[in-house]
């Protein structure tokens, strides 16, 4: 296979739609099944001279993450690796940790953070290897590949474990959770790599953690909160919050210290809500983690808040 030239930032990433029960193959085909984990999902290019990190995004987070950049310097350059960036704590995934990492906004502090919230990089797909591009591979050949690169390295970076035994997966199924890891993502063996929803993924729940990065209205009794769901980092704003939740949040909110710095009136970001329109919001400190539900409209996912998380 030839290349016109080595793959650079940014790329457009996979995705998984969501299905109710673990699918299992059909005659002649084939599956993969990989642990889901929620952290930040993470594009890692080693250019001949540096690396660079990519969200899912498009946005360049290098400077989030010098511990992973270290770590991927041993890569042959040329490589270009997809995969979630994980923070474990106490046994388990810890989503608000990792999101602690990716807004870190300061070289000292990202610097501080790698310290004391050390990341992982569950590495699940392997896009380019000494220039080449591999997406157009099955990805059976792409993960043959991936784990011959990455076995030699360790940790931090490794990759995901993976079976094609359904009987094997239904118990990492069920038996995952204890650690944080709350479904599954499956994916054909004989797929090329493209952009879009060609995977699949199955929960246990309905539900699942947010971490809040702004709020929409008055900055202790908002109307609304803008969120950053798991392996994404693009701020979605919440529907309206309910009279329990606004509750919840006042004392929560109240012990936050300002965005370093204010943003102006006319300078703060924007998210898109429940109907597509772009809401400015309030930046805080990502501090609180808040559990979510998503039904689907029809044309975007409406995100409700269903509590503020404390202490677990």
């Amino acid at each position: 296979m030839t290349s016109p030239g080595p793959l650079l930032p940014p790329v457009e990433v996979a995705l998984a739609r969501a299905v109710p029960s673990l699918p299992v193959a059909r005659e002649g085909q084939r599956l993969a099944y990989e642990p889901k984990f929620d952290g930040h999902r993470l594009v890692i290019f080693r250019l001949e001279d540096a690396v660079r990190m990519q969200a899912r995004s498009g946005r360049i987070v290098t400077r989030a993450f010098p511990d992973l950049e270290a770590a991927a310097r041993p890569l042959p350059p040329g490589t270009v690796l997809d995969g979630e960036v994980v923070v474990w704590a106490g046994g388990r995934t810890d989503f608000a940790s990792v999101q602690k990492r990716a807004f870190a906004a300061t070289g000292s502090r990202a610097a501080r953070l790698a310290r004391e919230l050390p990341a992982s990089y569950a590495a699940f797909d392997l896009l380019a290897q000494g220039g080449e591009d591999l997406r157009p591979l099955p990805y059976a050949q792409r993960r043959a590949r991936l784990m011959a690169l990455l076995e030699p390295l360790g940790p931090p970076l490794q990759a995901v474990p993976m079976t094609t035994d359904p009987e094997l997966a239904a118990t990492w199924y069920e038996a995952l959770t204890a650690i944080g890891v709350e479904g599954l993502v499956v994916k054909n063996l004989d797929e090329p790599y493209r952009a879009g929803r060609h995977w699949r993924k199955v929960r246990h729940a309905e539900t699942r953690d947010a971490v809040v990065v702004g709020v929409v209205g008055p900055r202790l009794r908002p109307r609304s909160l803008a969120l950053v769901l798991p392996g994404d980092d693009d701020p979605v704003v919440s529907s309206p919050l309910s009279p329990a939740v606004r509750a919840q949040l006042a004392a929560a909110l109240r012990e936050l210290p300002e965005a370093e710095p204010p943003a102006p009136p006319g300078e703060l970001p924007t998210a898109l809500d429940t109907v597509g329109t772009r809401i400015t919001y309030r930046p805080i400190p990502p501090e609180l983690t808040v559990e979510v539900r998503q039904e689907s409209t029809v044309r975007h996912a409406a995100t409700t808040v269903t509590r503020l998380r404390v202490g677990e």
